[in-house]
């Protein structure tokens, strides 16, 4: 009896060692272990632990190409920081497409050449030959700074400096807020890229590093053009043209 339960075991282990090793080979043994780019997909492998059929690689191996990569490109860096700063940043309103440059019908009574105000409207037109006008939008005195008149362009400036009226200076300090006494021209300064001087008043035709206030009453007198209208009218006026504030 012995004899025959040792016979089995015997043929049993011939069986597990031949047979089983075998299938097993045929299956797997002309697969080779995955290999994973480090630099493709290092994140996570490095979670993988000891994970079967992989080989992981060292972790300083695999953080060297980045670190390469990013310190490659400082620019795209810099780009990416900036990034969300823009998306946070407030868009100021749109000027009304309104009060952009167009050419207009005009039945005024003024010649060619003249510079008509309108500030009920806040249209500045410069008249043309045929019934026409080149018509811009503007920005005009707040309420208690309005005022009418005909005069002449007795001065052409680009981008002027500012010298704030006196009257001026002394009223803003009176609500907290203090004004330079002078400020050199440039895309800070008030006046912006052009100013044309009214006769002897203190008022100006001039540009403005504002130009969503454009189509409101919002200066002390002065008429205020986007800067690259007002660009566009010095080019089309000289010395010496009319100017009618209505």
């Amino acid at each position: 009896m012995k004899i025959v339960l040792l016979s089995l075991l015997g043929a049993a282990a011939v069986l597990a060692a031949g047979v089983t090793p075998s299938l097993a080979g045929d299956r797997y043994a002309d697969r080779p272990p995955v290999m994973v780019s480090p630099d493709l997909s290092a994140p996570w492998v490095l979670q993988l632990g000891h994970a079967p059929g992989i080989v992981r690689q060292n972790r300083q191996a695999v953080q060297q190409p980045l670190r390469r990569l990013f310190q490659a490109q400082p620019d795209q860096q810099r780009t990416a920081a900036v990034q969300p700063q823009a998306r946070r940043m407030v868009m100021r309103p749109q000027i009304n497409p309104i009060y952009l440059p167009q050419e207009v019908a005009y039945d005024g009574p003024q010649k060619p050449g003249t510079i008509v105000i309108d500030t009920h409207q806040n249209f500045l037109y410069l008249v043309e030959k045929n019934g026409k006008a080149r018509r811009y939008g503007v920005g005009t005195g707040k309420p208690g700074f309005e005022w009418s008149g005909t005069h002449k362009i007795t001065d052409k400036k680009v981008w002027p400096d500012w010298r704030p009226p006196a009257v001026m200076i002394k009223r803003e300090a009176a609500k907290g807020r203090y004004l330079p006494t002078y400020l050199a021209g440039g895309i800070e300064n008030p006046l912006g890229a052009r100013a044309l001087y009214i006769g002897t008043t203190e008022y100006r035709i001039h540009g403005t590093n504002q130009p969503w206030t454009i189509g409101s009453a919002v200066s002390s007198g002065c008429i205020r053009m986007r800067n690259e209208d007002v660009v566009d009218l010095y080019e089309r006026v000289n010395v010496g043209t009319t100017v009618e504030v209505i």
